[in-house]
């Protein structure tokens, strides 16, 4: 299904996917601020495709978790569920609507949010989870993270026309 160069580069988006945040952790530089864990996953979507993405995206908080302890629960869940839309819609956008970048960006990343505040709305009314308000959460993600939204769509990689 995979063929071994799509195989070795979800191995090393997913490698940057940990070692991007962990760099991120130990310098003191905030990974919600510059989204050190999204950049690997969507880049996984746009070269890759939707299937693929979708794994890098669900795996790599996973293995951060595992082995850092980093993104602490329950943002971990939401995470988890937010990297694999990004992962899922920039592959299926991009890569299989042929739709333009900035645009595939734009929208697989207001999907991947959306996602985030539905994983945050089940986690809070049906486990009894405490967790911000909502709005709040939402708003707080969306404006923390505008230097890392903002350069998401300058980041280029070898075989990756950017529009």
């Amino acid at each position: 299904m995979f063929n071994t160069r799509d195989l070795v580069l979800a191995g090393l988006l997913l490698a940057i996917g940990i070692i991007l945040p962990t760099i991120f952790h130990l310098t003191g530089i905030s990974g919600a601020v510059f989204l050190p864990m999204h950049i690997p996953v969507l880049i996984s979507g746009f070269v890759l495709g939707p299937v693929l993405g979708s794994i890098i995206g669900f795996v790599t908080p996973l293995l951060n978790y595992s082995l850092t302890g980093m993104p602490p629960t329950p943002i971990l869940w939401i995470m988890l569920v937010e990297l694999s839309i990004y992962g899922l819609l920039s592959g299926l956008l991009y890569k299989n609507m042929n739709m333009k970048l900035i645009l595939s960006l734009i929208l697989s990343m207001i999907g991947g949010r959306i996602a985030a505040a539905l994983t945050l709305l089940i986690l809070a009314k049906g486990f009894g989870i405490t967790m911000p308000p909502l709005m709040a959460y939402v708003y707080g993600m969306t404006i923390t993270a505008i230097p890392g939204i903002l350069t998401l769509p300058m980041t280029k990689v070898r075989g990756f026309s950017g529009d």
